[in-house]
């Protein structure tokens, strides 16, 4: 008997493009559950696997990319549990032990194995080292990894996976120290910041200030519900300590993480602030007493989100309070799509749908 054949965006050799080939379609055994996948968002974590040497990364070639997939339970093992074929669903990303305090927890981002699973090389989650949802269909390990979004269109969901869920889980880190009035700076519009700003809009009474090098991105956070917005400046710290009545912001949110981002949130940030790392452009920031940082700053390093906190951000999204701001593209047009996105010429969320 023939095996069918399918579609997917492969990452076949370190430091080589992917290319769109022909997979065998997975079929599912014990809790496995297929999906049929609607939506596959991209982002520029998929462009630093792309783009890794070999041996940086702890998983193996080749494997399917894309980490962010909504689409429909096509088929389930056995002993799958959770969402019934024919469901709509967006899947959890972040791939853990599933047996460990975290994992049970729904924290599968801080998996407590996770260094056995990286010395394994098992892979990061979906599309990092285990093959994603850049295809027609994605294998999904357990139906615990599946979040029902009833209605909502699989364009909006998949980026809720990573970019929506990343930055609600950053917001959630600073949150404690939103009061009424205060000062937050989110740097970065692009796919996660921009929906960073409606998340702080939406849960928080924060003054939200918004940076990028880009007028376009500054339009978007404007649309989004910032109530200022100014583009990366010599004066930019002075200007956005003004606003902030002098004593400067009380949380940044980094979606850059550039050297050049990191001077700017230190030199706004007020004493005892908070700073949320969450971009990965290789800058750094130096921990010192004394030194740059405000005396009291707390630094975190948001890594995507948990389990619980996606399902908020699905509900967030299917009460409209958060949109994604999407380009789409026919899957077959992905390397196109990831070009685009290395350029910067994507506004929003690159996403890819069937074709």
């Amino acid at each position: 008997m023939s095996t069918a054949r399918t579609r997917a965006v492969r990452l076949t050799r370190w430091g080589g493009p992917p290319v769109v080939t022909e997979v065998a379609r997975p079929v599912p055994t014990g809790e496995e559950v297929l999906i049929q996948v609607e939506a596959a968002g991209l982002c520029r974590s998929d462009l630093h696997v792309i783009d890794a040497p070999a041996g940086s990364l702890p998983y193996r070639t080749p494997f399917t990319l894309g980490h962010e997939t909504a689409g429909r339970v096509a088929a389930r093992g056995p002993r799958a549990a959770g969402p019934a074929i024919g469901e709509r669903v967006v899947v959890y990303g972040p791939w853990g032990c599933g047996s460990c305090a975290r994992c049970a927890a729904g924290a599968e981002n801080y998996c407590d194995r996770r260094a056995a699973l990286d010395a394994d090389r098992a892979g990061t989650g979906v599309g990092l080292g285990r093959d994603g949802g850049m295809a027609d269909w994605l294998l999904v390990p357990s139906g615990r990894l599946l979040v029902p979004v009833g209605e909502l269109s699989a364009v909006q969901a998949a980026p809720l996976s990573d970019a929506g869920l990343t930055a609600y889980h950053a917001v959630a880190t600073v949150r404690s120290a939103i009061g009424e009035g205060a000062s937050v700076v989110v740097l970065g519009i692009g796919g996660l910041g921009h929906l960073a700003v409606q998340i702080l809009r939406a849960t928080t009474p924060a003054q939200v200030l918004s940076v990028d090098v880009r007028e376009e991105a500054l339009a978007l956070a404007d649309q989004c519900g910032a109530h200022f917005g100014t583009l990366l400046r010599p004066d930019s710290t002075a200007v956005l300590r003004r606003l902030t009545g002098g004593v400067g912001a009380v949380a940044v949110l980094d979606f850059v993480g550039s050297n050049a981002s990191l001077d700017l949130a230190t030199g706004v940030l007020r004493a005892g602030g908070e700073l949320a790392m969450v971009g990965s452009d290789g800058g750094e920031v130096t921990v010192r007493k004394p030194g740059a940082l405000p005396p009291g700053t707390r630094i975190s390093l948001p890594f995507w989100g948990t389990l619980p906190e996606l399902e908020q951000v699905v509900a967030l999204a299917r009460g409209g309070a958060l949109r994604v701001e999407v380009e789409r593209f026919a899957l077959s047009r992905a390397l196109e799509a990831i070009e685009g996105l290395r350029s910067g010429g994507v506004r929003g969320r690159a996403v890819l749908v069937p074709d």
